[in-house]
């Protein structure tokens, strides 16, 4: 006997659904600004050289001390999800990174831009842990609610290739846009803007957008149905991250955690790190002195640094739109598989295992030798890397009952993703100025760096995935 169709999607929960999209989208958004702008940013902001010690300092700074604040408030926001509820956190977090990045834009220091990323870390961190909560909750038949976590997951990569357009059309238009001014009340305290039409700070203050939908939106938007009848009842337990570890949650958050740390792993410690590799391939090399040429051949030199960033920042932008449209392809596949495969093992296997091969590839042979491979190299990495976070947006929320859905998801994804995981980014940015790395430029280095690491969290997570629990079959709808 076939079970019942489920039911279309009411007002309400396409609403939500909505919402969750663009928090999805704009996450990953605000996060990927960075490594299309820290180069510019760290040469204007603190005139550091790349390729030089202090800017591989400051380059893991801006990756991981927000991660810091992210996975430390990240965690305490999932479990401030179980005691507030599910809409009024995500609503916050939104606006929060929305704010911060926006504010990061008029940055007149490195300490502004550290501060403002912080910002942006703890509202993206908290919001991704509120909006699986809810849309978790929100569906009862699980076809239903995989086909819903996969599908709005899936505008995560959508919001990645609108970051790298918008990093394009920046770099394009930056010229020709309105000078970015502090205030004048502000100029005493924090400073005067150096170049007030940087396009790295217009592709900053983009990260404004995602509030104003919002704004108007969120008057209409529900609490989480379960979550607020049982918070009515007076029956929804307390949430103890001690409860965590418990015999019967230990294994789950421990593999979860690492196998979740080795995900980010992967994006931060080499696939956010190729714009800093494209300006050594020789296309690039070919591009830059041709601009430089035609442009600015007997204008000062300052003047022909800028077109050659200019050049290199636009290769870049291009780069990461193929990138994100593989991981835009991995959430689709994502969302196609989880439904038609029971085993949650053997999901996340099937995008781990030709990682191993494709990791390799990508850094250790295309980002040093052809810019058409890199295209092709970034689009297979970025779909089986990206992929992996749909999947653990759909895995979480089926290990963890309801009183410790957002608590136990935040865990793994604060403390094991942002936290651990993006850790990778100060790694790789450390060793790829250590002599004994291989390389002869600072390009090559930092791509070898990114190939070394990258295939060695790829091998741990393949290896720790045999230990993976299988969701139980009722743990969605536990208390």
């Amino acid at each position: 006997m076939s079970s019942p169709s489920p039911s279309r999607l009411t007002g309400v929960q396409w609403l939500v659904c909505i919402i969750a999209a663009i928090g999805f989208a704009f996450d990953i958004y605000e996060l990927l600004m960075l490594p299309l702008i820290v180069r510019p940013a760290l040469m204007e902001l603190g005139g550091i050289a790349p390729g030089t010690p202090e800017f591989a300092s400051w380059v893991g700074k801006l990756f991981y001390v927000p991660a810091i604040a992210g996975g430390i408030f990240g965690l305490l926001g999932g479990y401030l999800t179980d005691i507030l509820g599910r809409r009024r956190v995500l609503t916050y977090s939104i606006l929060l990174y929305a704010f911060g990045a926006f504010v990061a834009g008029f940055s007149t220091s490195l300490n502004m831009l550290l501060v403002c990323r912080c910002c942006v870390f703890v509202g993206v961190c908290v919001e991704f842990v509120a909006a699986v909560a809810w849309l978790a909750e929100l569906f009862d038949d699980p076809h239903q609610r995989e086909k819903v976590l996969g599908i709005t997951q899936a505008f995560s990569s959508v919001g990645g290739l609108m970051v790298a357009v918008a990093n394009g059309v920046a770099v394009g238009y930056a010229l020709d846009l309105p000078a970015v001014q502090m205030p004048e009340f502000l100029q005493s305290m924090l400073g005067q803007i150096k170049d007030t039409n940087a396009a790295w700070r217009y592709t900053l203050m983009s990260g404004l957008i995602p509030a104003l939908p919002l704004l108007v939106i969120r008057p209409f938007l529900p609490e989480s149905p379960k979550w607020a009848q049982k918070k009515a009842a007076g029956t929804l337990r307390r949430p103890s991250i001690a409860e965590l570890f418990n015999p019967q949650l230990r294994r789950t958050t421990i593999i979860t955690t690492i196998m979740f740390a080795c995900s980010f792993g992967a994006a931060f410690g080499a696939i956010q790190h190729m714009p800093q590799m494209v300006p050594g391939l020789p296309e690039v090399k070919a591009q830059v002195e041709s601009q430089v040429k035609e442009k600015a051949a007997d204008k000062p030199k300052p003047e022909q640094m800028k077109i050659a960033k200019l050049v290199e920042q636009g290769v870049a932008a291009n780069v990461t739109k193929v990138q994100e449209v593989g991981g835009l392809f991995g959430r689709i596949l994502l969302a196609f598989l989880i439904v038609r495969i029971a085993s949650r093992r053997r999901v996340i296997q099937m995008f781990l295992l030709p990682g191993l091969l494709i990791m390799p590839f990508a850094f250790g042979f295309a980002a040093v030798s052809s810019l058409n491979l890199t295209y092709i190299g970034m689009f297979l990495a970025g779909l089986l890397t990206v992929g992996q976070f749909s999947f653990w947006g759909n895995y979480l929320p089926g290990v963890y009952p309801m009183h410790l859905r957002g608590t136990g998801e935040s865990f793994a994804a604060n403390i094991g993703g942002r936290l651990i995981g993006t850790s990778f980014a100060w790694v790789t940015s450390t060793l790829a100025v250590q002599e004994f790395m291989p390389g002869s430029s600072p390009t090559e280095k930092i791509a070898y760096t990114a190939c070394i690491i990258g295939f060695s969290v790829y091998l741990v997570n393949f290896g720790l995935s045999f230990l993976l629990p299988e969701p139980t079959a009722d743990a969605a709808s536990a208390e």
